[in-house]
C-alpha cells in the first residue's frame, strides 16, 4: 500500500513514517524539504500518483492567528483537491481535542476550518483528534510565565505522549475509514498547573507554578472538559510520570 504522510519529517510525523514503514508499507515522508509543498503545490501531484491513503498531520508555520488560518484551509483545499483528481481512498488527519470548544483560539478555529474542509469533500475520511502532547509542556509553562511565575489553570488536562499518538496515527492508516472523528488521550487526567510543575521539577527549573481559575491558555479559559475526550476515546500506554522522568536532561 502506497502511504503519503504530509508533514512527514516532523515530530508526529517521522514516527509514523518509521513506522509504516516497519509494516512493509511504500510510505512518502512529504514536506518542503522533501519537495512536496501543500501551499505552493509543488510536488503535490507527483506525491499522489498510486497513494491508496494519504496522512495530514502538517503543521503551520508560525501561531498567528491570520496565519493558521490561511495554512491549514490552503493545505487543506490543495491537498484535497489533489487527492482527488489520483483517487486516493481513505484521507486521515490530525487535529485537537476540544477545538470547538475553545473558540478563543486562533490555532484551535484553524483545525476546526480543516475538519470543515475534509468533512465537505467527498473523500473518504478519519479524523484523530489528540489531546497535547507530552513533548508541548515545556512550551505550555513558558506562554504562561510572568515575571518569573507560571500562572496556569487547574482544569483537568489528559496530555499523551507523542509516540502514542505515532501509533493510533498508524493504526487509522491501515483501517476503513470510519468517515467521522476518533479521539486518543494520555492514560491519566491531572490539573494542568500540576502536570506542568512535574515537568519543572524534573527538568530542574525553579519557576513556581501559581494556580489560576482566570488563567488564560493560549488566548481561552479553560474548564475540565476543555482539553480532556469525550467518552470512550483510545488511551495511549505511556504514563506522564514516566515520560517526565526521562527529561531531566531537557
Amino acid at each position: 500500500m502506497k502511504i503519503v504522510v504530509i508533514g512527514g519529517t516532523g515530530l508526529i510525523g517521522s514516527k509514523l513514517v518509521k513506522s509504516l514503514r516497519e509494516r512493509g508499507h511504500d510510505v512518502l515522508a512529504a514536506a518542503p524539504n522533501t519537495g512536496v509543498n501543500t501551499i505552493t503545490r509543488e510536488g503535490l501531484a507527483a506525491a499522489m500518483d498510486r497513494a491508496d491513503v494519504v496522512v495530514d498531520v502538517a503543521n503551520a508555520p508560525a501561531w498567528d492567528d491570520k496565519v493558521v488560518l490561511e495554512f491549514f484551509e490552503t493545505s487543506g483545499r490543495n491537498l484535497l483537491a489533489a487527492e482527488a483528481a489520483a483517487g486516493v481512498r481513505h484521507h486521515v488527519a490530525l487535529s485537537i481535542v476540544g477545538s470547538e470548544r475553545l473558540p478563543d483560539n486562533g490555532y484551535f478555529r484553524a483545525k476546526v476550518a480543516q475538519e470543515d474542509l475534509i468533512k465537505a469533500s467527498g473523500i473518504p475520511y478519519t479524523i484523530l483528534r489528540a489531546t497535547q502532547f507530552f513533548e508541548f509542556v515545556g512550551g505550555i509553562a513558558q506562554s504562561a510565565t510572568v515575571d518569573g511565575e507560571v500562572r496556569l489553570s487547574p482544569a483537568l488536562f489528559q496530555p499523551i505522549a507523542s509516540d502514542d499518538v505515532a501509533a493510533a496515527l498508524a493504526d487509522i492508516a491501515l483501517a476503513a475509514p470510519v468517515n467521522g472523528t476518533i479521539e486518543v488521550a494520555g492514560p491519566e487526567a491531572m490539573p494542568l498547573d500540576e502536570v506542568v510543575r512535574q515537568f519543572l521539577r524534573a527538568t530542574k527549573d525553579g519557576r513556581k507554578v501559581v494556580p489560576d481559575v482566570h488563567a488564560r491558555y493560549f488566548g481561552a479559559l479553560l474548564d475540565d472538559r476543555s482539553l480532556t475526550p469525550g467518552n470512550n476515546p483510545r488511551l495511549g500506554a505511556i504514563r506522564f510520570e514516566d515520560w517526565v522522568g526521562t527529561q531531566a536532561g531537557v
